[in-house]
């Protein structure tokens, strides 16, 4: 069932026989009848574009997916990473240990001992001890 019933359609057209009368009613349907079209165009227009941009955008997410998939099955030769800088632990052993060489969660920080400021590397002490403004 649309927005309008039958008993609302009639109403409308008594309506609008009223207010534009006879002469004009058959003039004023044609003019409808054009907008209707042309919002019909430019709606399916539109879509058309929505729908083709869309389509750009599941081509180019397969082609990274499949450029993703490529990388990953490179070895490691051919990785950005060379193999001595980055270790990445391949048994759950070795996770394990990793993990026990971390503070346990909610120790406190480390603190320097001696409360000792931490200077610029180039700076050097003015008489009194303090650091000099860089």
């Amino acid at each position: 069932m649309g927005i309008l019933s039958i008993p609302h359609l009639i109403i409308i057209f008594v309506v609008a026989l009223v207010v534009f009368g006879p002469e004009k009613l058959p003039e004023l349907a044609r003019t409808l009848g054009r907008v209707m079209a042309e919002i019909r165009k430019a709606t399916g227009d539109l879509r058309s574009t929505f729908d083709d941009h869309m389509r750009e955008l599941e081509r180019e997410a397969r082609e990274l997916d499949a450029h993703t998939r490529e990388a990953a099955r490179l070895p490691e030769s051919h990785s950005i990473l060379s193999p001595g800088n980055v270790q990445v632990p391949e048994t759950q052993p070795q996770l394990a240990s990793l993990q026990s060489a971390l503070p346990p969660a909610g120790a406190p920080e480390a603190t320097v001992a001696n409360d000792e400021r931490l200077t610029a590397p180039n700076s050097e002490k003015a008489a009194d001890g303090d650091p000099k403004p860089v």
